[in-house]
């Protein structure tokens, strides 16, 4: 994923604001905070992961499937390695 070098500080700095999501939702834990209060900063952990895996399936999809240096084979080889991590990921 060389082509996410360009990005790297700005998905460096998202991570670890999901980092720090998480701790959140361990301290709520830790705190005995009520179920709601936990689902709740537990779906705003899972909300920025999604956010991230999205991210990163379209700089995927941009840099090894639609882009017009491609050749057909590279099309072909970057759309079947989208497929499986769809498969694997999307679930």
């Amino acid at each position: 994923m060389s082509h996410t070098i360009a990005a790297k500080q700005q998905m460096i700095a998202r991570i670890r604001r999901i980092v720090g999501q998480l701790n959140s939702v361990e301290r709520a834990l830790e705190e005995e905070a009520g179920c709601d209060a936990v689902l709740h900063l537990a779906a705003g952990a899972r909300g920025a992961m999604n956010g991230l895996m999205d991210e990163i399936l379209a700089d995927f999809v941009r840099e090894h499937v639609a882009a017009p240096k491609l050749s057909q084979d590279a099309r072909r080889v970057g759309a079947d390695e989208l497929i499986a991590a769809m498969k694997r990921y999307a679930k």
